[in-house]
């Protein structure tokens, strides 16, 4: 199927970045994907010193505070470096990567030795809590969970959602808030009006063309964890935001999808799915 024969799915609504695993991210005007994924997107995770394990708000009584946290990537990195990361902590300030002062404050905030890093571990794992939620096969217990190699994605390079699913989960749950920022999506597709609830399930094994040259393969579902339930900000805490999606989409919000042309996307781009 050629671009011109493919149908339209929406566009680009917003574009997200998140330099550091488990902190809040930037929302971008344009960003430039690569076979990596979204460049500088999870490019520093926070390592727990004595297990070795990536630190990830996915176990919130170790890890919760990362939330607290907001990482910006430096713009203009020089000398052929790659970009440092500035972290806003919860007191309102700031510190920068590559420093003693970063380590030190993460680790009193968390309650851990820690340490900001851009390298991957060999076998890079996490701890995961999953809630007591119906229609789970796991209920409160606390797994370790191992990561795709060299990376610290948890399941694919691109996380992307459509606002038809977004808005049929208000729907579906009124007195819930659900915002982007609960899902940590790199990319938003603003859908056309009417699009049915969850319409992005039908796209697994699909090709979507954005703008001129960026081509991703959807690889499957992305299903949900206890994250979304958490406050940031003023979100506040509300499990009914994973009840509602293990009720009616099998707590999958959203899609996991692999680069296989990379290119520049800028918000309003046309996505056509091939």
């Amino acid at each position: 199927m050629t671009v011109e024969q493919s149908e339209c799915v929406g566009t680009v609504a917003t574009i997200w970045r998140y330099p550091v695993k488990s902190m809040r991210g930037e929302e971008l005007n344009a960003a430039e994907i690569t076979l990596r994924g979204l460049d500088g997107d999870r490019r520093f995770a926070v390592i727990d010193a004595e297990t070795g394990k990536v630190a990830s708000a996915k176990h919130p009584p170790k890890w919760g505070r990362l939330f607290d946290c907001r990482a910006l990537l430096e713009p203009n990195a020089t000398n052929g470096q790659a970009a440092p990361v500035h972290v806003m902590l919860p007191d309102g300030q700031w510190t920068r990567s590559g420093t003693s002062d970063m380590d030190e404050r993460l680790s009193a905030l968390l309650g851990r030795t820690v340490r900001l890093t851009a390298a991957v571990p060999v076998t890079p794992k996490l701890e995961e809590y999953w809630p007591d939620v119906p229609g789970r096969a796991r209920q409160d217990t606390v797994t370790d969970e191992v990561m795709p190699a060299g990376t610290f994605f948890d399941g694919a390079l691109i996380h992307l959602m459509t606002t038809a699913t977004l808005d049929a989960l208000r729907r579906l749950y009124p007195e819930g808030r659900f915002e982007v920022r609960r899902f940590r999506p790199n990319l938003v597709v603003a859908s056309p009006p009417g699009e049915p609830r969850f319409l992005e399930n039908d796209w697994i094994n699909r090709t979507l063309a954005i703008g001129r040259n960026l081509r991703l393969k959807v690889t499957g579902p992305c299903a949900r964890c206890v994250m979304t339930t958490l406050p940031q900000g003023d979100l506040p805490e509300d499990p009914g935001i994973l009840r509602t999606a293990v009720q009616h989409n099998r707590a999958a919000v959203g899609l996991y999808a692999t680069v296989l042309t990379p290119g520049r996307i800028v918000r309003g781009d046309q996505i056509r799915l091939l």
